[in-house]
């Protein structure tokens, strides 16, 4: 198979679309955020990059704390906004109509149309350049009822979507057992 150089690019694909909450100046805000993934799970821990001069940046600098609200399809053009202007521009929690809740966190707002919310105490800013990268300890998890199966979050239930390069896309349907289909290589030896 040819391939074709395209020079150092940050290129793992696809991101997970979510909502980062925080209190800038005591009023919740939250930014669209595809660059983010786990980082430890003992303790809980997720990363996020966000660009120096977001405004949502200035809350977590402010409070040490954040949110993550994992969005479902339904969210995607609230989504969008919130990653096309400041919030601050503009009241991003009164244009989406997002009603805010809060957990155990006081300024980690939470947004309760988003079928999963995590609240999250700031561990690591590290400066990458461009961004800076914020390492959180998960505190608490909140899932919308009507999206458990059994007790578990169902991912055809929560619906959530990610990002590609200047599109959206739904998360498809499951077509292997995790832990499982390895295991099929080891027993053709």
């Amino acid at each position: 198979m040819t391939k074709k150089k395209l020079g150092a690019q940050p290129m793992l694909w696809p991101h997970p679309a979510v909502l980062v909450g925080s209190h800038v100046d005591g009023k919740p805000d939250f930014a669209a955020v595809a660059w983010t993934g786990v980082a430890a799970s003992n303790p809980p821990a997720i990363s996020i990059a966000l660009q120096h001069h977001r405004y949502s940046l200035k809350g977590i600098y402010q409070n040490n704390t954040f949110s993550i609200n994992i969005p479902s399809v339904n969210l995607v053009k609230e989504t969008d906004y919130c990653g096309l202007v400041s919030g601050a521009d503009t009241d991003k929690v009164k244009d989406c109509n997002f009603r805010v809740f809060y957990g155990t966190l006081e300024t980690a707002p939470l947004i309760e149309q988003c079928p999963i919310n995590l609240e999250l105490e700031v561990v690591h800013i590290l400066n990458m350049g461009s961004h800076a990268l914020v390492v959180g300890k998960v505190v608490e998890t909140h899932v919308s009822e009507d999206c458990l199966t059994d007790g578990h979050p169902d991912m055809d239930k929560v619906k959530p979507f990610i990002f590609g390069p200047g599109k959206y896309f739904t998360v498809g349907e499951e077509f292997a057992d995790a832990f499982s289909i390895g295991k099929k290589i080891k027993s053709k030896s």
